[in-house]
Parts: structure tokens; C-alpha cells; sequence
């Protein structure tokens, strides 16, 4: 059972309970001005807050909202959209933020993008001393994608956790989303998301206004 913290986000002004395992990229390497990222250092796993410009038209609904993290997972993956299979998506309740504010969370799997034709081997042997510190080729990433639509701030909130299943790390008969067998990374990642939609707030709604 993974235990939490009490994580202050965009220098205070949101805050949300994160695994006391994740630690702070941008005490590693420069983060955009518009995003935290937070990484498990003891696996694969980060877990990205995005604030970004709202998306779509005026309202809000089912369809519109769903256009919306369309849109947003498309942008996600970019030119990789036909190695990206979307399981489910539902409404999603943030305890802590108004009732009225809409927020829909899917789950995705992306398969390996494909390296381009010859050099690969070639690229990963000339970059030795680096590529030694990176992670594997996962076999798969599952994406859980939550939106959340600030529609009078003009601003939609994306939470992504991203679960590299990297083999030898992962038990593939426990596998199966078909099935609904998420097994136990996917299953972590989800009591993650859902104890940020428990522990979300914000605390400085002048955010929006400045990012």
C-alpha cells in the first residue's frame, strides 16, 4: 500500500496527495513553466500536471468535454495516435473542487513507437554513457488521462499518469485490459489518480491568470 504526501503544486497555489515515493523532476532537469512532473524512483511511472489552454466551444456536456480529451490525447501522443488504443472513459468527481466543475479521466495503452529504419542500433551504441541511464523499451504504456475544464478561467487542467511496462517488470499473464485484468502497476496507478481526485484543491485560483 503505497503511502502519500501532501504535495503543493505551481509553487502553492494547487495541492494534491502524491506516492511519498515520486520525486520532483525539476530538481533534475528544467520543467516547462505550465507543468510539474513527478516520477516514482523506484520504478517507471510519472504522474504530469499540465495547465493549458481550454480547448473546444463554449458549454459544457458529454460531447463537448469529450472532444476535448480527444483533442488533448491527440496532442498527447502526437503522430503516434494509430499506436494508442483508448479502454474506457467516464465522468470523474474531485472531492475537493466545486461540484459543477466537469472532469472525465480515460484509459489508454500505447504500444512501442516503431525506430526509424536502420540506425537505431547504431544511435543507441554512439550514446553509450547515456542511454545506460535510461529507461527500456517498454513493451506497452498505459495512459490514464484526466481533464479537468475551468471553463469561466479559460483553462483546462491535464493529470497524465504514464505506467511503462517494461518486461521483466511486469507479470504479462496479469495483463490483459480486454479482459479487464489491469494488473498491478496499472492497478497502482489508478489508486493514484483516484486519491488525486480525493486530495486535489486549489488554493490560488490567480494561477490561471499568470501560466
Amino acid at each position: 500500500m503505497a503511502t502519500y504526501k501532501t504535495t503543493p503544486l505551481f509553487g502553492g497555489a494547487l495541492v494534491c496527495d502524491l506516492p511519498a515515493s515520486f520525486a520532483d523532476v525539476s530538481t533534475l532537469r528544467q520543467v516547462p513553466d505550465n507543468q510539474e512532473v513527478y516520477i516514482d524512483k523506484d520504478g517507471f511511472t510519472s504522474i504530469i500536471f499540465d495547465i493549458t489552454e481550454r480547448v473546444g466551444g463554449p458549454g459544457t456536456s458529454p460531447e463537448i468535454d469529450g472532444r476535448a480529451l480527444t483533442t488533448h490525447l491527440e496532442e498527447l501522443v502526437g503522430d503516434e495516435l494509430e499506436t494508442v488504443t483508448v479502454w474506457n472513459t467516464t465522468p470523474t468527481q474531485f472531492s475537493r473542487l466545486d461540484d459543477n466543475i466537469p472532469a472525465y479521466t480515460l484509459i489508454a495503452t500505447q504500444a512501442p513507437k516503431k525506430p526509424p529504419p536502420g540506425g537505431s542500433e547504431r544511435s543507441s551504441e554512439g550514446t553509450s554513457s547515456s542511454s545506460s541511464s535510461a529507461a527500456p523499451n517498454p513493451d506497452f504504456t498505459a495512459i490514464i488521462l484526466t481533464l479537468v475544464r475551468l471553463e469561466r478561467e479559460l483553462t483546462d487542467i491535464l493529470i497524465t499518469i504514464n505506467v511503462p511496462h517494461i518486461r521483466g517488470e511486469y507479470d504479462e499473464e496479469d495483463v490483459d485490459l480486454e479482459l479487464g485484468k489491469q494488473g498491478r502497476l496499472i492497478g497502482d496507478a489508478v489508486d493514484y489518480a483516484a486519491k488525486i481526485w480525493q486530495s486535489f484543491k486549489v488554493k490560488d485560483w490567480n494561477l490561471f491568470k499568470e501560466v
